[in-house]
């Protein structure tokens, strides 16, 4: 696409524009030309709208120039996207001698990511007139020397190039003197031609102006005065061996080494055919800076330092001229080639986009923008990158020779690695090979991919009956991998549906610390365990959250005092009267209290004794039944009225005890009266027996049942825990090798025995359950290091062993 106009100084200028599309990043090629010397804030063109850029969004994606030597001559205007001027450019101190002047700027573009590059051709306008080296040359000429002889005269230099640089010659005077022009690589070089053939007998000298114009419009001009001394002088010239030597010299040469011999002769004896040698005198500073020639011996030697990279080709003058009066000269050319040797290393210039990348960035993602350029030419100037060790980076070449993208190559994970030192190296491809190294730090930011972690799944509380309303019952703990906010984790507990049954309501939690605390007491006898789930939720965006649950089982504490079932008097209080005849022997049941604990366990296992009686040697009363039966038989002599206060307390750590009163009256027997009611006692006895081996055949059942269903899930927990989790517990527990224990008591001259699991103190016996359990609480939950199991009967089952009559 091409652009022509006029503004001001400003020549044409013309724009060519490549785009490449290369999976999400863009790169486009611009081309624009503005001559030198245009007045500072000329536009060079609009960059933006040769590349389709909305204006309006170029300040929020960083419309800018990141790389370039030369970039401080021009800048971007990020309100228009125009390209304008920065500072005046000479053409001729930016590109000295070159016919091609360019300045190559690397445009970016950010969200998403565009590469533009802009080359902006400087070209030339005739701002330098044609001068020479001295303002006056002198030649002398023998008046013998033959028309269509040719001198060199000095050549003139035009720091302009193309049409504005020096294209031909005039001289003032053409009748004895012609110009001859000889074009080179790099000038033209004058020579004097003679046309006719001189007196000095006419005329010794010749005064001639030599005039230089380039090409521009309106062409400027130098003059050279030539003063020509016409003299008596040998005939014959010195002749090089060659026109032109040309030799290779590589770079870095040392100072004094041999470049080459030159060698001329002179047909002439004596003085006329001694040759001195010397350099051209329109020869460039730098060619003396190199360079010297020995006059005398004709070798010309490295002088100074030799750069490949300053200058690869050298073209030196040579003169050689006799000492005859005139003396005569003869011109040749010298061609140096500069051999490059590996000697520069690789330059890497960075252009960091992002020094921090979010840990979520896909795969692709350009995190830097890498140039490498390395002086040296041909093998020794191709570069290798690579990146060192192992890391999910890698390098992506551009459509320039020796531009890289940084780019992620997998998913990263700031949990894992937080930052990241990425070791880049440039080898060139010389012998030894040379390298350059930097080291690029890449931060991974915190996203919110990770989840609370509860301390604890589940969770298992044992609480005790009774709490205090209010009080913290436990605290759950969430920790999250993340950062700041994403790791800041708060909880609130899975509410059920508001129904009366529904214990989260009874539940509170701390939203920040995780503490749970019950607004109500809780009651064994009511509630034995229940289960809730706690939600932590961290302060993503979006937030993630886990759950847990809690698991709560509630202990029993000896909070209730026995109910005495019997006797009951109408008014109820435990009081009771019972009439016995005269005639009962020692032994015979008189009566038996009964009562009821609805703790369980020790707190619900109940002893009867006696604390008041009238005759002590009349009655005795069971331990473990409260059975009441006579010690002797009775006789005419006992008191007809007898009173026994029977106390009646369970097992728990602070004792509670109720009290019944039972007044027994000695009655006169009657035959018919005692023949029924020892026919019915017998009968009750006998009912009693066959209960007491039902419930007893029932329980052990229960019991052997319960026991094996114990052992198997024993052998279950400890086949999937580790050996040292297993010795580490159960090293501390106060087992003394059995896996069973038996509880005895004493009912008149019979003795039962109740066999179940082993329990350890504190163990318990819950009269009033619904189920037989065996609870084995986790023990890495426990700090006194108790064991503690419970062990639940049936009710009814559990009453008739303990209390029935047998």
């Amino acid at each position: 696409m091409e652009h022509r106009g006029q503004r001001s100084r400003v020549g044409c200028w013309w724009v060519v524009v490549m785009v490449l599309f290369l999976g999400r990043r863009i790169w486009a090629q611009l081309r624009y030309s503005v001559p030198e010397e245009v007045q500072v804030g000329t536009a060079v063109g609009n960059i933006a709208k040769d590349l389709g850029l909305d204006v309006r969004t170029l300040a929020e994606r960083r419309f800018r120039i990141v790389s370039g030597p030369n970039n401080a001559l021009l800048q971007l205007n990020q309100n228009n996207g125009a390209l304008y001027v920065k500072k005046q450019i000479d053409r001729e101190e930016l590109c000295e001698g070159a016919k091609v002047c360019l300045i190559n700027l690397k445009i970016v573009v950010e969200n998403p990511l565009e590469i533009h590059y802009v080359a902006v051709e400087i070209t030339d306008v005739n701002d330098h007139p044609s001068s020479f080296p001295e303002d006056k040359q002198r030649l002398e000429i023998a008046e013998h020397i033959p028309p269509g002889t040719r001198f060199q005269i000095h050549s003139a230099r035009d720091p302009d190039v193309g049409a504005n640089s020096v294209q031909f010659y005039k001289l003032s005077s053409v009748d004895l003197f012609d110009i001859e022009v000889r074009d080179n690589e790099e000038d033209k070089i004058p020579f004097l031609v003679l046309k006719k053939p001189l007196d000095r007998e006419q005329k010794t000298e010749h005064n001639l102006v030599l005039t230089a114009l380039d090409g521009g419009s309106p062409p400027k001009s130098g003059s050279l005065n030539l003063s020509i001394i016409v003299i008596d002088a040998n005939d014959n010239r010195p002749v090089f061996s060659q026109d032109v030597y040309s030799v290779t010299l590589e770079e870095n040469a040392p100072i004094g080494t041999l470049v080459v011999g030159l060698n001329a002769t002179d047909l002439d004896e004596g003085s006329n055919s001694e040759i001195e040698y010397s350099l051209g005198k329109t020869q460039k500073k730098k060619v003396h800076d190199r360079f010297e020639l020995d006059s005398i011996t004709g070798e010309i030697r490295v002088k100074g330092l030799i750069d490949f990279e300053d200058t690869e080709i050298y073209r030196l003058d040579v003169q050689a001229s006799d000492k005859g009066q005139p003396p005569w000269t003869s011109e040749g050319r010298v061609v140096i080639k500069i051999k490059d040797v590996n000697d520069n290393e690789p330059d890497m210039e960075v252009t960091s986009l992002r020094n921090v990348v979010p840990e979520n960035s896909k795969p692709g993602t350009v995190i830097s923008l890498i140039s490498i350029t390395d002086r040296d030419s041909g093998v020794n100037g191709k570069v290798i990158c690579r990146i060192l060790g192992d890391v999910p980076f890698d390098l992506t070449p551009s459509i320039e020779e020796n531009m890289y993208s940084l780019v992620t190559k997998a998913f990263l994970d700031r949990e894992s690695v937080n930052n990241y030192d990425i070791k880049i190296t440039a080898n060139d491809c010389g012998q030894p090979s040379l390298s350059t190294m930097i080291l690029l730090n890449v931060q991974v930011s915190d996203m919110n991919d990770n989840r609370p972690t509860f301390s604890h799944d589940p969770y298992e509380l044992y609480l005790i009956e009774n709490n205090t309303p209010g009080a913290t019952i436990l605290s759950v703990s969430a920790g999250d991998s993340d950062l700041e906010e994403n790791a800041a984790v708060t909880y609130h507990i899975v509410r059920g549906d508001g129904q009366p049954g529904d214990i989260t309501s009874l539940l509170n939690i701390h939203s920040e610390n995780g503490q749970i605390s019950a607004l109500k007491s809780f009651d064994f006898e009511t509630l034995k365990s229940f289960q809730f789930q706690v939600v932590a939720t961290d302060g993503g965006s979006p937030p993630l959250s886990s759950n847990v649950t809690v698991k709560v089982f509630i202990l029993d504490q000896n909070d209730n005092a026995p109910v005495i079932l019997y006797p009951v008097s109408s008014n109820g209080s435990a009081e009771g009267v019972e009439e016995i005849p005269r005639n009962m022997k020692a032994g015979d049941l008189v009566t038996k209290v009964r009562a009821y604990d609805a703790d369980i366990g020790y707190n619900g296992w109940l002893l009867f004794s006696l604390q008041q009686v009238t005759d002590h040697s009349l009655f005795t009363l069971d331990r473990y039944t409260g059975q009441i039966r006579t010690l002797r038989s009775l006789t005419e002599t006992d008191e007809a009225e007898h009173g026994l206060l029977i106390l009646v307390k369970d097992n728990g750590n602070v004792s509670l005890s109720a009290t019944a009163t039972v007044t027994v009256k000695l009655v006169e027997p009657k035959e018919a009266f005692a023949a029924s009611d020892v026919k019915r006692a017998a009968a009750k006895v006998d009912e009693e027996d066959d209960n007491v081996t039902f419930y007893l055949i029932l329980t052990l059942g229960s019991v052997s049942l319960l026991f094996v269903i114990s052992i198997i899930v024993l052998i279950a927990m400890q086949c999937s825990k580790s050996t040292e989790y297993t010795s580490k517990y159960l090293q501390d527990a106060n087992y003394d090798g059995t896996l069973c224990h038996s509880i005895q008591y004493r009912s008149g001259d019979k003795r039962y025995m109740l066999v179940g699991p082993r329990m350890s103190i504190g163990s318990t016996i819950v009269p009033g359950s619904h189920a037989n359990t065996l609870v084995l609480p986790d023990r890495r939950h426990t700090s006194s290091g108790e064991v503690r199991s419970t062990f639940s009967l049936n009710n009814d089952c559990l009453q008739q062993i303990i209390c029935a009559l047998l």
